[in-house]
C-alpha cells in the first residue's frame, strides 16, 4: 500500500521523480533487510525443530541401551558420529596435551561438565610456564647436538638396546593378549568364518 501511494503521488505530480526514486530505493532496502531477517529466523526455527527431534532420538537410543552391561561396536557406532583427534600441542614431546573431540549422533559434540576445562590457578600457570621453559631448553640442546653430530653418535650407540627394549615390551603385550584370548599371529589374517565358508 505504501509503495502504491508513493507511485500515485509521483504520477499525479505531488512527488518529484528524485524524491520518488529515493523513497522507492529506501523501501526496497528495508524489504531486503526484512526478508533477510525472516530467512534467518526461519533457519533458526528449522534448526531448533531438528535439534529437538534429534535430542528425542538420542534419548530413545539411551533408553534402549540403559540396561546393557557391555558396550559393543554396534552400540558405539549408533552413539558416536565421529571422533576428531587434533595434532598434539607440542610435537615430539611425551608430556603434552592433545585435543580430542567426540561428536555424538543426533546431538553433535558434547563435553560432560566433569570433563570441562577448568581455569588454572596462578600456581598451576607458573608450573606450566616452568615446564614449557624446560622443554624449550632441552629442545635447543637437542638441536645443538643434532647440528654437531653428537645426537647421531648417541642414536647409533643406543639403537640396538632400544630395539631390544621395544621388542620386549611388544612381547609382553602379546603375552597379555594371548592370556585374554585376543592375540592373532601377524601372518594369519583374522577372517571370521561361518560354518566352512569364509565371510569376505
Amino acid at each position: 500500500m505504501l509503495i502504491a501511494k508513493i507511485y500515485e503521488d509521483n504520477a499525479l505530480g505531488k512527488l518529484s521523480d528524485k524524491r520518488y526514486t529515493m523513497l522507492y530505493n529506501q523501501y526496497e532496502g528495508e524489504q531486503e533487510q526484512l526478508q533477510s531477517e525472516l530467512d534467518g529466523y526461519k533457519m533458526e526455527q528449522a534448526q531448533y525443530e531438528k535439534d529437538r527431534k534429534s535430542a528425542a532420538r538420542f534419548l530413545k537410543l539411551v533408553e534402549r541401551y540403559s540396561n546393557a552391561e557391555e558396550m559393543t561396536m554396534l552400540m558405539l557406532n549408533e552413539f558416536v558420529e565421529k571422533i576428531v583427534v587434533h595434532e598434539r600441542d607440542r610435537k615430539g614431546s611425551a608430556d603434552t596435551t592433545q585435543k580430542i573431540e567426540i561428536y555424538f549422533n543426533f546431538i553433535g559434540e558434547y563435553i560432560p561438565p566433569t570433563m570441562a576445562e577448568k581455569e588454572p590457578t596462578p600456581e598451576e600457570l607458573e608450573e606450566m610456564r616452568k615446564k614449557e621453559a624446560r622443554k624449550d631448553r632441552l629442545h635447543q640442546n637437542y638441536l645443538k647436538r643434532k647440528a654437531n653430530g653428537k645426537q647421531k653418535e648417541y642414536e647409533e650407540r643406543t639403537k640396538a638396546k632400544k630395539k631390544a627394549q621395544i621388542e620386549s615390551q611388544k612381547e609382553q603385550i602379546r603375552a597379555e593378549d594371548r592370556e585374554k584370548g585376543i592375540y592373532f599371529h601377524a601372518g594369519v589374517p583374522n577372517i571370521p568364518r561361518v560354518g566352512k565358508q569364509a565371510v569376505m
